[in-house]
């Protein structure tokens, strides 16, 4: 495995192969997609930490992140790296990211492979998300009561009940955020616009879990509706941490899925 710096994002870049971009959602990392790299042995996986989360600071030039922030980011990435073509594998938020830059660079994103899929937050859900930015920016204490409710609302029943270490790792992801950096991540997805769906052309299978509170089944399937040929999964015992919750079911996905596409 190779750490790199590349225009100010910490990404980590290993295997060979067709090019596979992964993006991770609002309090992820590269570590979103440890569980479930097995299955990803055919490819060259490319793992950012999104500007602003995890080991990647904030843009230097003081630029707001938003969506469109991180889709320009995603595609000097592909410059940086001479990426001809890529296969997008995204979770939560970064599944916003991803369903953009499908449309931003036709012919360039081959796939897609998105994981408590939203098209954007629902009308009701934005103050929420404002609100939660603005409590994140207490500090260290404040990031700890968040990642305690996210714990708490996020995972599915048979997850708490069951596997403690999914619980600790989910806290874990969370709190290692820097409170302004998952503050500004937060407003991104508040201002989160939703793509033209129908445009996306691409093969794309959506899963989610059956008590996603984040990307209810009942929003996906109107995802699916909305791509022309997409695949719906719904993984039971599962909350919205789909790779941390269910890591086995998730890797069995994504090799049928790559497995007819390569």
């Amino acid at each position: 495995m190779t750490t790199q710096v590349l225009n100010g994002l910490t990404v980590e870049i290993d295997g060979e192969g067709a090019a596979l971009l992964c993006i991770h959602g609002l309090g992820g990392s590269s570590n979103n997609w440890t569980p479930i790299v097995p299955a990803l042995g055919g490819f060259r996986r490319i793992r950012p930490d999104l500007p602003g989360s995890a080991r990647s600071p904030l843009p230097a030039d003081g630029q707001a992140l938003s969506i469109e922030y991180y889709v320009e980011t995603m595609t000097l990435l592909f410059s940086t790296l001479d990426i001809g073509s890529v296969h997008v594998m995204a979770h939560s938020m970064g599944t916003i990211v991803a369903q953009h830059l499908a449309l931003r660079r036709p012919g360039t994103v081959k796939s897609l492979a998105l994981f408590g899929p939203m098209a954007a937050p629902p009308e009701a859900a934005r103050p929420n998300i404002t609100a939660r930015a603005n409590a994140a920016r207490g500090g260290v204490a404040a990031m700890q009561e968040i990642a305690d409710a996210i714990v708490k609302g996020a995972t599915s029943t048979q997850t708490k009940e069951q596997q403690p270490a999914v619980l600790a790792l989910v806290r874990e992801s969370v709190m290692r955020q820097s409170p302004e950096g998952y503050a500004q991540s937060c407003t991104a997805l508040a201002g989160a616009q939703s793509a033209e769906l129908e445009r996306i052309d691409v093969p794309t299978l959506l899963v989610t879990g059956d008590q996603d509170g984040v990307a209810p089944v009942v929003n996906v399937r109107t995802m699916q509706e909305r791509i022309a040929g997409s695949r719906l999964v719904v993984i039971e015992g599962c909350g919205h941490w789909t790779t941390f919750e269910q890591p086995q079911r998730c890797a069995q996905e994504l090799e049928a899925f790559y497995a007819a596409l390569l």
